[in-house]
């Protein structure tokens, strides 16, 4: 006899504890009981249904219910994947550190590293180091290659220093470093020694006041020291860059700063690389002497024509109005040399960076940082004040020819003007002609 064991109601069980009336219905398994949102338990049509240990609060997993997260019972790794069956990799106490816990809601060894953005920092940051790499080799460059004299030295009774930059311009027509192809094609002549042809006085303010650009003349007559009176030039011929920066510094009380000379082969190189440089000529200009024959109006110079114009006297004021030509001239080919065109144009820039350091020398207390001041100065067009020496007239000397006298008082306010950084007075300005 089978009693309580009919189909209608299940066996006696002595370890099953009796179920309450609000828990399930009796006769049913766990798996069986109804949604009861009393007990936490999922709700019908959650997929955690049937996992016990997923709407238990006591359990505290903060991941459970998260469902991005597999079924714990399923392993740790996904199906196919030969770890799924090793008992040790899903053991957090087996698990090698350095490949992260899969169980991370981030993903099976967290979120992959930045790689394109690290990439790009990479390449910007190597970008950067060829450019400085290129710039300072290319100043290295061009601070080694500059010519250096010693132009630039003391003495006693030396003037003191004053306001603002002062600098010594000097156009050298020595011929030592030009060939015989050179000379005829630059029509320099076979004069021996060494000459200048533009002496010229830069002033750069510490203020507001605007650059000054004085042209001496190289036939003033001016004191020499050591070799009495005679023509400005005369003191570069006796003595070159120093006896001529020293008799400039006597003679106008003003203390140089820098010296910088640029020869006659070098200027016509620097403007063959910047592609020639414009000028407009109000009359023509014919001068055999100096190789030119250039028409009225306005014209791209080339190396060999741009020098014959800045030498040439040819003029009504003679050596007036070459000074004049060399300051406009002067100030248009700074401008072209340092022109966005030129710097972005490479068969302009290179070609310019190989012709310039050889052209010019510079004090050997110079340097290559020195250099820009000055080139923005002379291109500044009406930002800079252009004039000659103030002059009373010429004369006759025996033994030297003709030369220049200048006058004294206004020569004097003009440099006066230039060592207190004051503006330079109207009157003593030496205009070019209208």
């Amino acid at each position: 006899m089978s009693y309580g064991q009919g189909p209608e109601r299940p066996g006696y069980n002595p370890t099953r504890k009796m179920a309450q009336p609000h828990q399930e219905q009796f006769g049913r398994s766990r798996d069986q009981r109804p949604n009861d949102p009393r007990q936490g338990g999922p709700r019908q049509g959650d997929p955690r249904r049937g996992d016990p240990r997923q709407g238990d609060p006591r359990r505290g997993d903060p991941r459970q219910g998260d469902p991005r997260q597999g079924d714990p019972r399923q392993g740790e790794f996904r199906h196919g994947d030969p770890r799924a069956n090793d008992p040790r990799a899903n053991d957090p106490r087996q698990r090698d550190p350095r490949q992260g816990d899969p169980r991370d809601p981030r993903g099976f060894g967290g979120p992959p590293p930045p790689r394109r953005k690290r990439r790009g920092k990479r390449i910007a940051l190597t970008v950067l180091i060829v450019i400085v790499g290129l710039v300072a080799g290319l100043w290295i460059y061009l601070e080694t290659s500059l010519n250096r004299v010693a132009a630039l030295t003391d003495y006693e009774g030396r003037p003191a220093a004053g306001s603002g930059t002062n600098w010594l311009i000097v156009g050298s027509d020595s011929r030592e470093d030009l060939s015989a192809e050179d000379e005829a094609r630059l029509a320099t002549g076979d004069a021996k020694g060494k000459r200048t042809d533009t002496i010229m006085l830069m002033h750069l303010p510490d203020n507001s006041t605007k650059p000054t650009l004085v042209s001496l003349l190289r036939d003033s007559y001016v004191d020499i020291p050591g070799k009495g009176k005679n023509k400005l030039n005369a003191s570069f011929a006796f003595g070159g860059a120093p006896l001529l920066a020293k008799t400039v510094e006597l003679n106008t009380g003003l203390r140089l700063d820098h010296y910088v000379e640029i020869g006659f082969g070098g200027f016509a190189d620097v403007v063959d690389a910047v592609g020639g440089v414009e000028m407009c000529l109000p009359n023509p200009i014919d001068d055999p002497l100096a190789g030119i024959n250039l028409q009225a109006g306005c014209q791209e110079l080339d190396g060999a024509n741009a020098l014959g114009y800045v030498r040439t006297r040819k003029g009504p004021r003679a050596d007036l109005d070459r000074v004049i030509r060399q300051r406009e001239f002067i100030g248009a080919l700074t401008d072209k040399a340092t022109s966005f065109g030129t710097l972005v144009n490479p068969f302009r820039l290179f070609p310019l960076l190989g012709a310039a350091p050889a052209a010019v020398t510079v004090d050997e207390g110079d340097h290559l940082h020195n250099l820009p001041s000055l080139a923005l100065a002379m291109g500044a067009g009406d930002g800079l004040t252009t004039t000659t020496v103030p002059f009373g007239g010429a004369k006759s000397v025996k033994n030297i020819g003709s030369v220049i006298v200048w006058d004294d008082a206004k020569a004097k306010r003009l440099f006066d003007a230039l060592r207190t950084d004051v503006a330079v007075p109207a009157d003593v300005i030496v205009a070019a002609p209208k």
